[in-house]
């Protein structure tokens, strides 16, 4: 293979077991147990942790490995300062990009969800997708990258609270609806709010989750 794709290659394997916590958070890992997970050489991986490093995934330390960063409240509030000033623009900027039969497309797709008992919620189709189509409409590549390391961490804060309870699915999805609808009525200050509150939910709900561990870990000492 050519040196690019190895090093892209390494990057999104390594990204995966990170954001899926195969590489849990605030352990050490060395390079060579990542050489022998993935089967890469030694020029791709560390490319590739440079690159992970500049994200806020990992944090190299010298002559002990590489540390895998936690989640914290600090953390977790500037990923949402920055999706709430991202988001909430991009909507009421670009959202007129977007054909309205997309947004009608998640429309049917969310009252399914609600209205179809034990429905399996898509956090890739129903969430994801929503998200990333809007910052797309964009078409600026420095709000784009920024997302792409936000969206990382927000994946990752998924896992490590065990995904979400259905009660919170269910705003999560009733949060959209409200988007979807002010889009298709080409309310953009309306869908911006709307945005808005939607992230303003998903903050307090991931905060309650890591106020409560790191409050166990407090009464635990």
């Amino acid at each position: 293979m050519k040196k690019e794709p190895l090093k892209h290659q390494a990057y999104e394997m390594i990204k995966t077991n990170i954001i899926n916590c195969v590489y849990a958070p605030n352990t050490i890992i060395n390079e060579e147990l990542i050489r022998e997970e993935i089967h890469a050489s030694r020029t791709p991986i560390r490319d590739a942790l440079s690159r992970l490093e500049q994200e806020g995934l990992i944090k190299i330390l010298p002559k002990k490995g590489i540390l895998i960063t936690a989640m914290t409240m600090k953390e977790l509030n500037m990923i949402y300062e920055t999706r709430e000033l991202l988001e909430p623009y991009a909507v009421k900027n670009y959202g007129n990009r977007i054909p309205q039969e997309t947004y009608m497309k998640y429309y049917q797709m969310y009252v399914r969800y609600l209205d179809t008992p034990n429905q399996v919620y898509s956090f890739s189709e129903m969430d994801d997708s929503f998200h990333q189509i809007l910052m797309d409409a964009t078409g600026n590549s420095y709000f784009l990258n920024m997302y792409s390391t936000i969206e990382s961490q927000i994946r990752r804060t998924r896992v490590l609270t065990g995904r979400t309870s259905s009660e919170r699915l269910r705003q999560t999805v009733e949060e959209h609806i409200a988007i979807v609808k002010a889009a298709l009525k080409n309310d953009w200050n309306e869908a911006a709010f709307a945005m808005s509150q939607h992230l303003n939910q998903s903050k307090n709900s991931y905060f309650s989750y890591i106020w409560e561990k790191e409050k166990g870990f407090t009464d635990s000492l």
